[in-house]
């Protein structure tokens, strides 16, 4: 029972983006792991007065997930940041880190790799590079290859806007319900997909920790990129003395594209939970999610 055969349970935003179709064209479907776990955490915060429990967001996660398999993804990946800081840390000094993390949810961190590998999820634990350098060489990787129809990344991270190409690799938001291709990139930032660390390092981003230039607003930071193009073709009076700060917000603004975290797409495809899935699940306080796990992969 795969792609249009579970119509019924789609999520109907995702139906009408094409996340979703028959088998034989191939969908690979890259996950912000971190962006979920934050997602369910503060979620669940909203009705349960502050009792956090101990595994709820990695279960979130992990409902998340089957639920898209439930909806018919086959090749799925899941990207988190095993650790915070990464190398831009090295190159800017207010870049983000870890700080202001509530414990509560740092503690789920690494256990979310762990649930997810035992589910037989393709996971991908971030060290010196974060989970956004992974979606987007995964994407890259993925939209390279033949057989793959359409990319995925489900994450509103407006860093992952680069990423998009034309309709064969898209941004899902799930918490707008929005779809973006290249179009939808141009609609909400006024420029191409490969002009966003342009644009971010012009407008700054303060989820990064990088001010951006001041004065330059999101207005006038796509006017002037549609008019000179990348930063670098930006003639010296434009930025005068601030170019060499610009173009390091660019560098710190700029996903990498050649983490190695496959060989091949199908490694991506999802057969079923691993015998440690069982145990897993006990742990975390809901063997419901074994017994959805196995009715999946029967499906």
């Amino acid at each position: 029972m795969k792609g249009l055969g579970k119509a019924n349970c789609r999520s109907s935003f995702a139906e009408r983006a094409g996340c979703y179709f028959l088998e034989i064209a191939m969908i690979v479907h890259l996950i912000d792991g971190t962006y979920e776990l934050f997602r369910h955490f503060y979620g669940q915060r909203r009705f349960n007065n502050g009792q956090d429990k101990p595994f709820g967001a990695v279960v979130g996660v992990l409902n998340t997930v089957l639920e898209m398999i439930e909806n018919g993804a086959t090749h799925v990946g899941v990207a988190t940041d095993h650790v915070i800081e990464s190398f831009r840390n090295q190159l800017w000094p207010g870049y983000k880190t870890g700080d202001g993390i509530e414990p509560a949810l740092l503690a789920q961190f690494h256990p979310l790799e762990d649930a997810l590998a035992a589910m037989g999820v393709a996971v991908w634990p971030m060290i010196e590079l974060e989970a956004d350098d992974a979606l987007a060489s995964a994407a890259h990787s993925a939209a390279a290859d033949e057989g793959v129809q359409k990319v995925c990344i489900w994450t509103p991270d407006k860093d992952l806007a680069q990423s998009v190409r034309g309709d064969h690799v898209v941004q899902v938001d799930r918490r707008t319900q929005k779809i973006r291709d290249a179009a939808g990139v141009r609609e909400k930032f006024g420029v191409e997909p490969a002009l966003i660390p342009d644009f971010l390092a012009l407008v700054g981003d303060a989820a990064d920790g990088y001010p951006g230039l001041e004065g330059i607003g999101l207005v006038s930071a796509a006017r002037l990129l549609g008019r000179y193009g990348p930063l670098e073709s930006f003639p010296p009076e434009i930025l005068g003395k601030r170019r060499e700060l610009a173009l390091l917000f660019k560098n710190l603004a700029t996903l990498r594209t050649d983490a190695r975290l496959f060989d091949n797409v199908e490694a991506l495809r999802w057969h079923g939970p691993t015998k440690a899935f069982e145990m897993c699940a006990i742990q975390l306080n809901d063997t419901r999610l074994l017994t959805r796990a196995l009715k999946a992969r029967r499906c």
